[in-house]
């Protein structure tokens, strides 16, 4: 098949005759010092929003309420959450929101014209990163490529898709990692995955606290042990430094290098 991202034009007959509502659906655990602004940019016509929480210990529950989010309470686990938010949610599209990654002006817009596109499963967003240093630009490239070419947008680039597909397939399966993933992949046997020429800016505190090589490393690895069918405890133990990752490290206790990036404060994050 081909791996071309945008839809085409054509003689296919849109889904909605109006606006289509939105529901974007944010896990957070103890996020409040970034939660304010991601739902800053949430705010546009026709969009609910929900913050499925997983028992933060902090203020994020009150920072999103403040700001008019719906809040609601679910075991935590990114798939639980997001799964709960979906439930509690009554927009016809889903928009699937990480607590730090920001959403492009003209985001409900651009979500409505390509699920209007019935070949056309499900969309995301380009994909920047917010800090600075070559290394992080190399990151951005390959996860825009990996998108596009291969219809493989990662969380952190908002997946949308239509609240009846979504619920159709049985939401997200409930994996410790790799939730995302296997999502995609099973909407790519149902149509295309688009990806809208906007961008969201996720945050670089991933990338700068622990370093580009390892991190892509370590999701790479992930990826490939979980098209080998690796056990999903053992690749959310890779996710968190386990493995030979512990600590910097890599097998025989070598340090993993600190190359291309910026250590800065991610816009204030």
């Amino acid at each position: 098949m081909s791996c071309q991202g945008e839809p085409s034009g054509g003689a296919e007959e849109p889904r909605w005759s109006g606006p289509a509502s939105i529901s974007v659906i944010i896990p957070a655990l103890n996020e409040a010092a970034r939660l304010g602004r991601t739902l800053a940019t949430t705010k546009a016509e026709g969009v609910e929003v929900i913050v499925a929480d997983g028992g933060s210990r902090d203020a994020t529950p009150r920072i999103a309420a403040r700001q008019g989010a719906q809040v609601i309470a679910s075991p935590p686990g990114r798939a639980r959450q997001m799964n709960a938010g979906a439930s509690a949610a009554g927009g016809e599209i889903l928009l699937f929101l990480h607590a730090d990654t920001l959403l492009p002006a003209g985001f409900a817009e651009e979500a409505r014209r390509l699920l209007a596109v019935p070949a056309v499963a499900a969309g995301a967003f380009r994909l920047s990163i917010r800090g600075g240093g070559w290394g992080l630009r190399l990151v951005e490239k390959a996860a825009n490529w990996r998108a596009k070419k291969l219809w493989l947008p990662y969380g952190d680039q908002a997946l949308f898709l239509r609240a009846e597909l979504f619920r159709e397939l049985g939401g997200f399966p409930e994996l410790p990692v790799m939730e995302d993933v296997a999502l995609v992949r099973t909407l790519r046997r149902r149509g295309r995955i688009a990806i809208a020429p906007l961008t969201a800016a996720t945050s670089g505190r991933r990338w700068r606290e622990r370093g580009i090589f390892r991190v892509t490393l370590v999701h790479q690895a992930m990826l490939l042990g979980y098209l080998l069918h690796r056990p999903p405890d053992q690749l959310a133990r890779w996710h968190q430094g386990g493995h030979g990752f512990r600590n910097g490290r890599l097998p025989g206790n070598e340090p993993l290098p600190q190359v291309g990036i910026v250590d800065e404060d991610d816009d204030g994050l």
